[in-house]
Formats: C-alpha cells, structure tokens, sequence
C-alpha cells in the first residue's frame, strides 16, 4: 500500500468519524431529551423518585434503581435514532447489506456500551463512589443541575469512541469489505 493510498484510508475514516461525531451529538440530544421526558413523567404525574429501587441484583447488595430504566429507555429510542443516521450517512451502507443484518449487531454493540456505562453512571450517581458527582452541586434543584442528566452526558462522552470502533469493525462491515473489493 503505497502513502498515498494509506493516507487516503485514514482520511476517510477520519471523515467516517467526524459524521459518526454530528450522529452521535444528534444522538445525545435524542437520549437527553427522551431521558429528561422520562424522567419527567415519572417524577410528576407518577410520582417515582429516579434513585428509588426498582428491583434488587440477586446475590449482591445491588439495586436496579428507575433511572437505570429511563436511561435504557432514553438508550434504546437513541440507539434506532443513530443506526439509521449511521447506515445511510456515515457509512452508506444501506444499499449494501440488509436493515436487519446491520441493526442487531448495531444494537448489540450499543448495548455492550450501555452495559459499561450502567456500571459507570452507577458510580457517578451514588453519593459514596469516588467518582460520584457531588450532590451539594447536582442538588437537583433545577435541570442543570440534575445529577442524572451529567451523568448520562458524562457516560455517553465515555463509551462513544468504544462503539465507533466496533460498528466500523463489525456493524456495517459490509461497506468495508466492498471497498476492499475494488
């Protein structure tokens, strides 16, 4: 592979990665937005605190609190949100592999960074982690100052560059393999 060509690779998936950036901040807003919604909703007409358990984690001290449900709610809208801004505008894969074939390894790659970042926004919510974010500061007085809200931000920024590799890697392999082909 000549400089030319090498430069010309990393060039687009530099590209790739600036576009998979813009879906992602659209992303952001869709999951903040729908988190926000949720959490709304369930504060208000409901009347759910977001740090109320939901359910215990058998065999661990653990709870599954309401905001792990709303953020897996706000994940999984974002999640269909972005794969299908990715298949047709940072990857242009839909005229080379079906919705279907693409979308499951998207949603499995997304929900592996959502796994980790359950176990990081955990840590930022809860008053005795050393990361946890300070509840005299997110006293949750008004929207800017949610703990929930950073957190979710914070995670996001976190796991965005792990799913980036691994859907150009897996997800939408196929356009990868077309240009290979050439």
């Amino acid at each position: 592979m000549s400089p030319s060509d090498l430069y010309q690779r990393h060039r687009h998936s530099l590209l790739q990665f600036v576009r998979f950036g813009l879906v992602g901040g659209v992303g952001v807003l869709v999951n903040q937005v729908v988190l926000v919604i949720t959490n709304v909703i369930a504060r208000d007409w409901l009347g759910m605190h977001n740090n109320n358990i939901v359910f215990p984690v058998p065999f661990t001290s653990f709870n599954v609190r309401h905001y792990h449900v709303y953020v897996m709610i706000a994940f999984l809208v974002a999640n269909l949100s972005n794969f299908l801004l990715n298949r047709h505008w940072t990857f242009n894969s839909a005229k080379h592999a079906g919705v279907w074939k693409e979308y499951w390894p998207f949603l499995t790659v997304g929900l592996v960074g959502q796994m980790a970042g359950l176990l990081l926004i955990t840590a930022l919510m809860h008053p005795h982690s050393p990361i946890g974010l300070p509840s005299d500061v997110f006293d949750n007085s008004t929207g800017f100052r949610t703990k929930l809200y950073w957190a979710n931000l914070i995670t996001i920024a976190c796991v965005t560059p792990i799913n980036f590799v691994l859907n150009k890697l897996w997800t939408f392999r196929a356009v990868r393999r077309r240009g290979e082909g050439d």
